[in-house]
Formats: structure tokens, C-alpha cells, sequence
């Protein structure tokens, strides 16, 4: 059953309007770090859906509006199973329908089933993989036609430096995002390629871009429950000796979102206080 609703919300942040008139979809939109990048796009005036799974998404809506300050848009709040294939091409038929176009997908939404290789299920491989690799592939695959179309878009895949680290009992998680990596090159490739074959393409253009983003350790309700001496010991080992905050992250990903950033594709930006150095 789909479950939506649209609310009109002013902007947060330090407004900028950099990105008025702008759709967003932001899947894991509600909670830590979907939640910072949804009030960043919001706060540069973009109109902003958010994705959830389980979760009620009013009250996060409510608490957008009540901290509202410069621009206003619309927001609207789509539930759906990201591992769905089917789920993830209608939420973003959904959001089109909603607002009439989709200028900026953030793919953003992901989930930890931990254990060691020896101790992990069939289970646990593939609901990890669907959720947090399979599903931004397709909701890229649709939001990507949509946005051949018009010939303009911007895709952010946001994946993990365990990606590129690895992880004790974290194989299925560090896989999937280590995956978003191939995916996010391939689909910046295929993307300028189509567009140019459409006949869209035009110099210094907004154009279509596809990045990837790469939290390190950041501080959400998640890092709350790591005991003090676990912390410690973690932010111990990041050059810039602290946990990182959503809206660190939010700000690479309103960067990279917006139309000046078209020549920047294809790439990795790390966010994560120098943990890969």
C-alpha cells in the first residue's frame, strides 16, 4: 500500500536558493544522515520527498516545518521497500507524479546485518546487497530516464568508507558499498553518453551527474549506542580526532546536487575526517 502525504514547508539551513525549483528525492530520508541531507536540499530551496520504510514519516515533516526559516517548498513523504525493484521505480513514478519532475536523486537509504563470514546466512548476504546496492541501482534506472528526458539530473549514491576499507563482520555491508563505486562510475558514464545521444547535451550545460559520497564515523543515533570506550578508541584512529556530524555530509551532497557542479562526475568524495589517508 502506498502511503504519501504533502506538506508545505519552508526551507532550512543557511538558505542560498541554489537549488529553487528543484525536485529531491531523498530515500532514508527520515533518520541521521537522510534526514541531515533532506533539511540541507531543503535549506537551498529544493523541493524535497523524502523515502521511508517503516518508520512514520509525519513527524519529521512536522519538525521541518517548525524549524523553518527563508525559502518555502513542498515536501512530501513516500513509503516503500528499497530491496523491491517494483517498490523502488514507483516511488520514483510517485514523486514525479507528486512534483511533476525529479531534478536530484540521493541514494541514500541502507541497512547493517553484522556477522562474521563464518557466522553469516544466506539471509543476511542478500537483504543487505538488495537493500543497499540493488536498490540504488534501480531506483537510479528509473530516475535516470526520467532525467534523459529532460536533460538535466543529478544522482548522488551515498556509500561508506567501509567500502573501501573493509570491515570485520561487515562483509555484505562493505560489498554493497563497495559496489555504489562501480555503479556510480557506470552509471556517470552511461548517463553523458545517452544524453548525448539525445541530442540534449549542450556546452557548460547543467547536465546529468552521477557521484558517489563516503561517510566515515558520524555521529547519529546509531553511534549512540557504541560504549564511551569503543568511541574512544574509534575517533582515536581519525586524523582529525572526533566522529563526523550528518551534516558534514549533507554539505558535499548539496555541493555535488547543484547546478554549478556539472563538470564534477564519476567521482568519490570522501567524508570521513581522514580515516582512508
Amino acid at each position: 500500500m502506498t502511503t504519501s502525504y504533502v506538506q508545505e514547508i519552508p526551507g532550512l539551513g543557511r538558505a542560498t536558493g541554489k537549488l529553487t525549483g528543484r525536485v529531491a528525492f531523498v530515500t532514508g530520508g527520515t533518520r541521521g544522515i537522510g534526514a541531515a541531507i533532506a533539511r540541507s536540499l531543503a535549506g537551498q530551496g529544493a523541493t524535497v520527498a523524502v523515502g521511508y520504510c517503516n518508520d512514520s514519516a509525519e513527524d519529521f515533516v512536522a519538525n521541518l516545518t517548525e524549524q523553518a526559516q527563508a525559502h518555502r517548498a513542498t515536501a512530501s513523504a513516500h513509503q516503500g521497500d528499497i530491496s523491491s525493484a517494483a517498490d523502488c521505480r514507483r516511488t520514483i513514478a510517485e514523486v514525479i507524479e507528486t512534483h511533476g519532475r525529479l531534478d536530484i536523486l540521493v541514494n541514500n537509504a541502507g541497512i547493517t546485518m553484522d556477522k562474521t563470514v563464518a557466522a553469516m546466512t544466506e539471509e543476511d548476504w542478500y537483504t543487505v546487497l538488495a537493500v543497499n546496492l540493488s536498490g540504488a541501482f534501480f531506483l537510479s534506472q528509473a530516475a535516470l530516464a526520467h532525467m534523459v528526458e529532460r536533460g538535466t539530473g543529478r544522482i548522488v549514491n551515498v556509500s561508506s568508507v567501509v567500502g573501501e576499507t573493509g570491515n570485520i563482520g561487515q562483509a555484505n555491508y562493505a560489498a554493497a558499498k563497495s559496489g555504489l563505486f562501480g555503479l556510480t562510475k557506470t552509471l556517470a558514464k552511461e548517463a553523458a553518453s545517452q544524453l548525448d545521444k539525445s541530442g540534449l547535451r549542450t556546452d557548460y550545460g547543467i547536465g546529468i551527474t552521477v557521484n558517489a559520497v563516503t561517510p566515515g564515523l558520524i555521529a547519529t543515533e546509531m553511534t549512540d549506542r557504541i560504549p564511551e570506550r569503543v568511541m574512544s578508541k574509534l575517533t582515536s584512529q581519525i586524523p582529525v580526532g572526533r566522529a563526523g556530524r550528518p551534516e558534514e555530509v549533507a554539505r558535499v551532497v548539496h555541493f555535488l546536487a547543484a547546478d554549478a557542479s556539472a563538470y564534477l562526475t564519476g567521482q568519490v568524495w570522501s567524508v570521513n575526517g581522514g580515516m582512508d589517508m
